[in-house]
């Protein structure tokens, strides 16, 4: 019996890579389709979003499945616990990323300003996805210390396009719309390295059994 469960538990773990690769693609995508104008790569978004939705379902009824086939000890109910808490934000990483995407077809080929801003903040939210999974899968406490660390780095370069387009604004209030549709970009990525962080926090509880409350 605990064979089989520790079998799930390895299919839970290869389905949340999985979902998380899912994530990587699509902010990779998102951002793409931004720095390029294009609106055939945006259009390829929102499936990749309905995919990722689709791969929450699943995970949450694996975790349910385990739940319930045989009284988890600590450690198993915490992991458990966890994925069901990560995928909430990992779905939401998706929905961001079609945000984006939608405002990148309100563009309609004009590319946003401070692009390689904001193509770093991709790269950088990018990376912080990606290692807040696999600190889930190794159970590695540091790995998600550092993801929590490197939103500071995210963090900064939102302040940076924020300050930027305000002065913008000021400067050419006609293209007031645009400049915000900009900020709302830069916002987004913001708000995808945020969920990383929270990934990060249910990484630590199901490991320590200790989640620290953050405001993202």
């Amino acid at each position: 019996m605990r064979n089989r469960f520790d079998e799930q538990l390895n299919v839970l773990n290869s389905e949340m890579i999985r979902m998380g690769a899912l994530c990587e693609e699509v902010i990779a995508l998102a951002a793409k389709a931004l720095g390029d104008g294009d609106a055939s790569l945006a259009k390829k978004v929102a499936p990749l979003d309905a995919e990722i939705d689709e791969k929450e379902r699943s995970i949450e009824t694996l975790c349910l499945r385990l739940l319930l086939q045989q009284q988890p000890v600590a450690r198993d109910l915490r992991q458990i616990s966890a994925a069901l808490k990560m995928v909430t934000d990992m779905e939401r990483i998706g929905d961001q990323a079609e945000d984006i995407a939608e405002i990148v077809l309100f563009l309609n080929g004009r590319q946003s300003e401070h692009d390689g801003l904001l193509q770093q903040m991709a790269r950088a939210a990018i990376t912080m996805v990606t290692n807040s999974v696999d600190a889930f899968v190794k159970r590695d406490t540091r790995l998600a210390e550092w993801v929590e660390r490197a939103d500071d780095t995210v963090d900064q370069y939102f302040d940076e396009v924020k300050q930027s387009l305000i002065e913008k604004i000021s400067k050419h209030p006609e293209d007031g719309a645009y400049f915000l549709d900009c900020l709302m970009i830069a916002k987004y990525f913001e708000r995808i390295a945020d969920h990383a962080v929270n990934i990060a926090q249910w990484v630590v509880f199901s490991v320590t059994g200790v989640h620290k409350e953050g405001e993202t």
